[in-house]
């Protein structure tokens, strides 16, 4: 498991799993934590359990759509809610996101009172998956934490992404694109485009993916699963939970 350092506040924790470490086979070696990808679903109930030890809480995993919206975790949260993102100010509700190349990003105020966790794909960054899991927090002072995802390295993309994020006007987007080989194709920095919407949306203490190439999902097969990189893959998971 990875432990992310940040300096969360007093009560509020945070892992992200890794590839290794569960019952899983082949494709899905060995920690695989998605019921929807193929896989033997006693095989990932096992791993859930594993995962599930690991937190000081319950996770609770949603059916994400590559979407904005942010729904609250109370007592009598399910698995399967449609969502990108999800917060809380219960103790013991693990707010969960699985990826296999996307960005998770974890959250907690500065009280360390309420914590959120948004899948932060492309669609949903630039639809404002982020912006909207901040305002969940109204005033209050954030902390953010980015995990593991396709590095600007691996992550090739057509002009419509790059439109979509407005880096085609001088911002701080237009940083993130770089050219790629093939006419018409760019390289994106997923996490730095997470950065930049972050502090413009007034976060400035940032914490995790430095968008180096340990980061990486794609470029790092023994520690994540990467859907880009292998076609089927397994799915890894990163949750914040207030003990």
């Amino acid at each position: 498991m990875l432990i992310p350092e940040w300096p969360a506040p007093q009560g509020v924790r945070a892992v992200c799993s890794l590839r290794e470490g569960g019952v899983s086979e082949g494709r899905y070696a060995s920690l695989n934590l998605g019921d929807h990808v193929g896989d033997d679903p006693d095989q990932v109930e096992v791993n859930r359990s594993i995962f599930g030890r690991a937190v000081g809480g319950r996770p609770v995993y949603l059916t994400q759509v590559h979407g904005t919206s942010v729904c609250e975790l109370d007592r009598d949260a399910h698995d399967g809610i449609e969502a990108d993102a999800c917060a809380t100010v219960e103790r013991g509700i693990a707010c969960t996101i699985m990826v296999a190349d996307c960005l998770p990003v974890l959250f907690a105020d500065e009280a360390g009172r309420r914590v959120a966790a948004a899948h932060a794909g492309w669609r949903g960054l630039a639809a404002g998956v982020l912006e909207r899991t901040l305002d969940s927090f109204g005033h209050r002072r954030v902390i953010a934490w980015l995990g593991p995802c396709i590095g600007p390295e691996a992550f090739e993309v057509g002009d419509e992404v790059r439109l979509a994020f407005g880096a085609d006007a001088p911002s701080g987007a237009a940083g993130c694109f770089r050219p790629a080989r093939a006419e018409g194709k760019w390289l994106a920095d997923l996490a730095g485009l997470a950065r930049d919407r972050l502090r413009a949306a007034g976060v400035d203490r940032l914490h995790g993916n430095d968008s180096s190439g340990a980061w990486c999902t794609v470029g790092n097969p023994l520690v994540f699963f990467s859907h880009r990189r292998d076609g089927v893959s397994g799915r890894f998971a990163a949750s914040i939970w207030r003990e």
